[in-house]
């Protein structure tokens, strides 16, 4: 399986974060040793200082496909979940100065946190609220109706260039709110009201 992201998907995070809006989705991966096994904390690398909580809305692919259309995008995933896209900021910046490719900032082992999937059957997808609790404050606080891009869009988009295959995962993107972890934290992630995942970090 792959994991595929969008980044700069909510117009809020992107401004804080100094990024244009974009035209089109902003794709990036993360291989499937990025997923922090489940039960697991997470441990701070020792490559970086400033680590990134992002809370985001995950797909995951029930029906494989490519050049999928929008129209027809809902019938290749009937679950979903929450997960956090870690990132190492600093290293990120310091590669983005550069020029070069930052994978090594989003794609490093235990980088990709997600939680059990549920029925999307459930929700209304175009207007579905998420939430992130860090040591009881809420800092994060989102609703799908904020994206650039919708989900179906996404999957329309990314099936442009790769082929789909069950099982694999699109990360959609983080609302505003973004921010560094630190040892002894505990992260909360909700969709609505139902917590979905805790996370303490070492």
């Amino acid at each position: 399986m792959k994991i595929i992201c969008v980044g700069r998907n909510y117009g809020e995070h992107a401004k804080e974060l100094g990024n244009e809006i974009p035209e089109d989705p902003v794709i990036f991966m993360k291989p499937d040793t990025a997923i922090l096994k489940k039960g697991s904390d997470f441990y701070i690398p020792e490559f970086s200082d400033d680590i990134h909580y992002e809370l985001e809305v995950v797909l995951k692919i029930s029906k494989g496909g490519k050049y999928i259309q929008k129209e027809n995008a809902g019938n290749h995933y009937s679950e979903i979940g929450l997960g956090l896209d870690f990132t190492a900021r600093d290293l990120q910046t310091k590669l983005k100065n550069k020029g070069l490719p930052w994978e090594l900032a989003k794609g490093f082992d235990g980088s990709a946190v997600v939680s059990d999937f549920v029925s999307k059957e459930n929700f209304d997808l175009n207007n579905l609220g998420f939430s992130l609790i860090k040591n009881n404050e809420k800092v994060q606080d989102g609703n799908t109706r904020e994206m650039i891009f919708s989900p179906d869009e996404i999957i329309a988009f990314a099936s442009q260039y790769f082929t789909l295959r069950v099982g694999d995962l699109i990360f959609t993107g983080t609302p505003k709110g973004v921010g560094k972890i630190s040892e002894n934290d505990l992260l909360e992630a909700y969709l609505e009201d139902k917590k979905l995942f805790s996370l303490k970090i070492q």
